[in-house]
């Protein structure tokens, strides 16, 4: 392929329909520099704007590429050609941004998951206000990457509901250590009262277990659990 040929082909063109390189650009849409460099040959036109090119020319992209007219009536099949190529080269560009967008947001979901466990105490809510939020970034993101590798819809939403189990899970172990191992209330309680029995005591109720902060605010403060699976 010759590029200079190709380049005073499209000056030609350009100079048959009275045309400056700067009204040519702003038809089509570009920067006059694309244009000069079109028409020196530095740099060729990609597929999409051959198209364009050719409809504005009337004439055949194999023309174009040639660098001089073979016919005055345009090769349908060679456009149809290059039509369904840059379809095709949009598609990929589409997909490859959707899984760029869909691998960032579960990284950045995992992110503000582990920030808000690290940075928040277990006894403000905002870190599992902030956890939960996360967790909704990440399920989203994950999704959408296997949403391009599963063509079944079933195989997706139970992809997602494991990916929720997982997440309930991975929150209710870390509930669990805090209380056992570090004397920590529990963070993904939905309810927070006194004990009927003892005044001093404040239960902790979580879907899985209730965990009982005895002596709250005093040296002889301790968390233990209270019975799994039973509310006190």
């Amino acid at each position: 392929m010759d590029q200079v040929k190709i380049g005073s082909f499209l000056k030609e063109l350009r100079k048959g329909k009275n045309l400056t390189q700067e009204n040519l650009a702003e038809l089509l849409n570009v920067s006059n520099r694309t244009i000069s460099r079109w028409e020196t040959g530095s740099n060729m036109p990609d597929i999409g704007m051959l198209i364009e090119i050719a409809d504005f020319y009337d004439i055949s992209i194999p023309e174009i590429i040639e660098g001089e007219r073979k016919s005055e009536i345009m090769n349908q099949e060679a456009r149809d050609t290059a039509i369904k190529m840059a379809e095709y080269s949009q598609n990929e560009v589409k997909v490859g941004k959707q899984e760029v967008i869909s691998y960032l947001m579960s990284v950045f979901g995992i992110f503000i998951i582990v920030s808000a466990l690290a940075i928040f105490p277990n006894d403000s809510s905002w870190g599992s206000i902030y956890s939960i939020i996360g967790s909704i970034i990440l399920t989203i993101g994950f999704y959408l990457i296997i949403k391009s590798v599963l063509v079944k819809r079933s195989l997706r939403i139970l992809s997602v509901v494991g990916c929720v189990v997982l997440l309930s899970g991975v929150f209710t172990i870390s509930d669990y250590l805090a209380v056992t191992q570090f004397n920590q209330v529990p963070r993904f309680s939905y309810e927070k009262s006194y004990s009927s029995v003892n005044p001093d005591e404040i239960v902790h109720k979580t879907l899985f277990f209730t965990a009982v902060q005895k002596n709250p605010g005093t040296e002889y403060e301790r968390v233990e659990i209270a019975k799994l699976g039973v509310s006190r």
